[in-house]
């Protein structure tokens, strides 16, 4: 990731973590996963891993495997993960690719992200151009009020 695209001052934590994998990658997943100590648990239609026997569900690593529609009425499909971008000593999705999983569901949480990387300029107008009808109208909206 390019210097500009890192702003430690917009660095959050969240309780509501999630990870992309291909689907044809989970098996290897659960004894990598395992061996960190999470269990892997799949319930209600969810794949997801519990930080150790004691953890709760709502607490979990939810799985989304890339290229799906998640849920299947979303507007688009989790990006691909044929891209990486390094941050620090992780690989992670380039940032128009995490921007597009966060207009694509596109819940209050997802929004306020968006808004957090719009305020140090981060994302701007000219990001439009890089998503779909559907998504930019999502983007615009969150430019004309980032504040929310």
């Amino acid at each position: 990731m390019s210097s500009k695209e890192i702003d430690e001052s917009v660095v959050g934590n969240t309780r509501d973590v999630d990870i992309i994998l291909n689907e044809s990658d989970l098996d290897r997943a659960i004894p990598a996963l395992a061996t960190q100590g999470f269990i892997f648990r799949q319930a209600a239609g969810v794949t997801m891993f519990l930080d150790g026997p004691q953890a709760k569900a709502r607490d979990a690593v939810q799985v989304i495997f890339a290229g799906k529609k998640v849920p299947p009425d979303y507007p688009e499909p989790v990006p691909e993960i044929d891209q990486y971008a390094w941050m620090d000593q992780s690989k992670t999705l380039p940032l128009d690719r995490l921007v597009k999983m966060k207009l694509t569901s596109f819940g209050r949480k997802d929004q306020v992200h968006i808004q957090d990387m719009i305020s140090p300029g981060l994302i701007d107008s000219t990001w439009i151009q890089k998503y779909s009808p559907v998504l930019a109208a999502r983007l615009q909206q969150l430019l004309d009020d980032p504040d929310g």
